[in-house]
């Protein structure tokens, strides 16, 4: 770690500096819950998780770098992100969890707070403009596919290998082909 901390100076300093530091600091906790890692509560603890996680995880530096912009660009070649994961959001909420991102794309009008997406999952548009948009607290197994002009739903569940083409209501899970609701949390519903 300690060599690793000497490659990561600059990437430590971009997120200690950018304006994206608070959002980054959010996806910090809910990769430490999510992994389970020790949740940070000082700066000296968050400057050491995101050294762990950017050293081991490819799918946070994927994240880290969507955050920061072009200027992580001079840093990339230090530290490459994972090429067979691509996020293409306008919007993404705090606390954004890709849970291995092999062949994972993810191509959505807007993700809100704590969205956890799995492997092999197609987040994407139905045509040239059609994509969907994903509330929060949604989970996203893998081999999900997620298509067109839909409304993923708060606290919603896709299950492994479902194929969404319809608008989801919060607080359901849905599984199949197409996705159907197989449940729905009576304690979370309006």
């Amino acid at each position: 770690m300690a060599i690793s901390s000497l490659r990561l100076f600059p990437h430590l300093i971009l997120m200690l500096t950018t304006d994206a530091r608070a959002t980054i600091m959010a996806d910090l906790v809910y990769w430490a819950e999510a992994l389970p890692l020790k949740r940070p509560q000082t700066l000296a603890e968050f400057c050491l998780l995101f050294i762990e996680l950017m050293t081991l995880t490819p799918e946070f530096r994927n994240v880290f770098y969507l955050r920061t912009g072009k200027k992580a660009w001079p840093f990339l070649w230090m530290c490459p992100r994972l090429g067979t994961l691509s996020i293409d959001s306008p919007h993404i909420g705090p606390g954004l969890f890709i849970q291995h991102g092999e062949n994972t794309f993810v191509s959505a009008d807007s993700i809100g707070d704590h969205c956890w997406i799995g492997r092999h999952v197609v987040i994407g548009f139905s045509n040239p403009t059609d994509r969907p948009t994903i509330g929060n607290n949604v989970r996203i197994y893998a081999g999900a596919k997620i298509i067109g002009k839909i409304k993923i739903g708060d606290n919603a569940t896709i299950g492994l290998n479902t194929v969404v083409v319809d608008n989801v209501d919060p607080n359901v899970t849905v599984l199949g082909v197409p996705g159907r609701v197989v449940w729905r949390n009576p304690a979370k519903a309006p």
